[in-house]
């Protein structure tokens, strides 16, 4: 098993930044990738970011390419989502998600564990 706990959410103005986190616990030797996906209000879940736990190769939505960046500190087993020039449609429930097993990190059904959201506001 594997826990993930996500914190940094919160409002903040058009152009403004924010950082989340992704802490994970127990077994995340197993981990290969972690990624971001999130919900806007009213839509479906949809990928934003992701991170190969081992290489550090990251992957992106092309509708935050450029302004959102994903790392990883493989000491703490902590994942980070820096956003910045954040727009109003980016308010949604950020989740963050973990996959063990072979798949595409674009697919949020890949990922078997998740955590429990964090919401961001953008207001403009």
């Amino acid at each position: 098993q594997v826990q993930l706990v996500e914190s940094g959410g919160g409002l903040v103005q058009a152009g403004g930044s924010l950082r989340l986190s992704c802490a994970a616990s127990g077994r995340t030797f197993s981990v290969y990738v972690m990624g971001w996906f999130r919900r806007p209000p009213g839509k479906e879940r949809e990928f934003v970011a992701a991170i190969n736990w081992s290489g550090g190769t990251t992957y992106y939505a092309d509708s935050v390419k450029g302004r959102f960046t994903i790392s990883r500190d493989n000491a703490k087993d902590t994942v980070y989502l820096q956003m910045n020039s954040l727009k109003p449609g980016d308010t949604a429930i950020y989740y963050c998600a973990a996959r063990t097993s072979y798949g595409s990190v674009y697919n949020p059904w890949a990922y078997n564990y998740w955590g429990q959201g964090t919401q961001v506001t953008v207001s403009s």
